[in-house]
This record gives structure tokens, C-alpha cells and sequence, in this order.
């Protein structure tokens, strides 16, 4: 579904991502950890479209495609989804207008037709009860007023919606309380097929112990350093990072 092949991002002068290669198949849960200012945020922006940021070398194909190729929009269209760490709000625009504009343009680039109201209606019901959504946030402006939970449960409604091949979700469970970090942690499981793919980026064991990883890759100044099973994850939590960071540094 997704290969990265020696990956190498910039910002203005400053190099972030220095050679990340990671392949990710239909079904399987990807984690990606380390320490702050490793290129974790950084690595989904890039996927992701972001203007920021410069690829200077390396190939991203998805979905048999170079992903490089084509604008936000149209990753987005292809599947792609990115869930961000600090959600922003948009005033003036309902939830639900904003959602029934991107679930119907999507279906336009596929070539179906557009859900009519009712469909809609129904479709956005049965979304929200995935991640207990109250329906009266869909009647307000996009994350204006919302708690740090809401934000989260509303991109993962999001997310149900649009239903993406690969969701790319930068630490979802950044300021969630643990009710919260339940509940959206439960709806991205509930989404998972093997037909689609995550990518979670995460500090923390916690949203592990919900959306369980088929692999956990370390990622340190811009590079993948090593991977492994759902148990690095448990491994990094008691003890750090610092015995895999001092292999490198010898």
C-alpha cells in the first residue's frame, strides 16, 4: 500500500528527514516512536502534502502510485488521511456541512453520486456512535469551542466518514484523559479492515494497549533506527530510548 524509500525532507536549509524507508501493507497498524524533534510530525506532514516542507530525495508510492505527484487534495482523495496532533478550528462552518461537502467530493472522484440528505443523515449518525460523538457538536462550527477530547473524537468521526486506505494519525492521544484516550483509541480499531492501514505516532504505551501495532519503528534524526513487534513499544516505556540512541552514537 505505502513504500518509503530513503526519504529525505527540509525545511528552508535545515534537513529533518535523512533516509526513512518503511513499508506498510493493506491490514497492518503501524507504530512510530521517539524522543521529541526526532521528524515524527514532520514525516506525516510530508505524507500528508504539507507546502512546509521540501522533499529533497527519496520516492513515496502509494497505492502503486507516486504519492509526490499529487496535491493535499488529491492525496485525500486517493485514501489518504492525516489526523493531527493539535486539530484547528474552523468558524463559520458547521461540522456537517463540512463533512457532507468532503464525503461528497470524494464520491464525485470516484465517479459515484453524491449522498442525498437523508443518506447523509443516517451515514453521520451511525459515524458518530463509534466514537460517542454528541450529535449536537455536528451542528456547530468545525472544533470551535471544542474540549482537546472532542477535537480527537471528532477527527476520528472524520476519519469513519471518509473511510481512508491509510490514516496517518500524529499523536491522537496527545491531552486526552484516559475516558477520552478509551474511546478514540476503541474507534480507530473499530475502523481497522484489511482492506486499510494505519500509521500512529505516539510517545506513549497507553494508546498501545487499544490500537495493538503489528510493528513499532524508533525514529531518530530522521531515520528509522529500528523496529520491532508490539513489544518494543513496552520495552521503550520501561527503560527509554537511550540504549538504542547510544548504539548509534558509538
Amino acid at each position: 500500500m505505502l513504500t518509503v524509500k530513503n526519504l529525505h525532507a527540509s525545511v528552508g536549509d535545515k534537513e529533518i528527514l535523512r533516509g526513512i524507508n518503511l513499508e506498510v501493507k493493506a491490514g497492518e497498524v503501524h507504530a512510530i516512536m521517539g524522543p521529541n524533534g526526532s521528524g515524527k510530525s514532520t514525516f506525516a506532514s510530508v505524507l500528508a502534502g504539507n507546502e512546509k516542507f521540501t522533499v529533497t530525495e527519496g520516492e513515496v508510492t502509494f497505492m502503486g502510485e507516486n504519492l509526490l505527484d499529487f496535491s493535499v487534495e488529491d492525496r485525500a482523495r486517493k485514501g489518504l488521511f492525516q489526523g493531527f496532533q493539535y486539530p484547528v478550528e474552523i468558524p463559520g462552518v458547521t461540522m456537517a456541512n463540512f463533512m457532507k461537502i468532503a464525503v461528497n467530493e470524494q464520491r464525485k472522484f470516484r465517479g459515484e453520486e453524491p449522498l442525498s440528505a437523508g443518506e447523509f443523515l443516517r451515514l453521520m449518525r451511525e459515524k458518530s456512535a463509534i466514537v460517542e460523538l454528541d450529535a449536537k457538536l455536528t451542528s456547530r462550527a468545525v472544533n470551535e469551542g471544542f474540549s482537546g477530547g472532542e477535537k480527537k473524537k471528532n477527527e476520528i468521526f472524520q476519519m469513519a466518514m471518509l473511510e481512508p486506505k491509510l490514516a496517518v494519525l500524529d499523536e491522537t492521544d496527545s491531552g486526552l484523559d484516559i475516558d477520552a484516550l478509551r474511546i478514540v483509541a476503541t474507534g480507530v480499531t473499530k475502523l481497522h479492515t484489511p482492506e486499510n492501514a494505519t500509521i500512529v505516532i505516539t510517545h506513549y504505551q497507553r494508546l498501545l494497549d487499544y490500537i495493538v501495532p503489528d510493528y513499532v519503528h524508533v525514529l531518530y534524526k530522521g531515520r528509522i533506527i529500528y523496529s520491532g513487534d508490539k513489544t518494543l513499544a513496552l520495552k521503550l516505556e520501561k527503560e527509554g530510548y537511550d540504549w538504542l540512541i547510544n548504539n548509534q552514537e558509538e
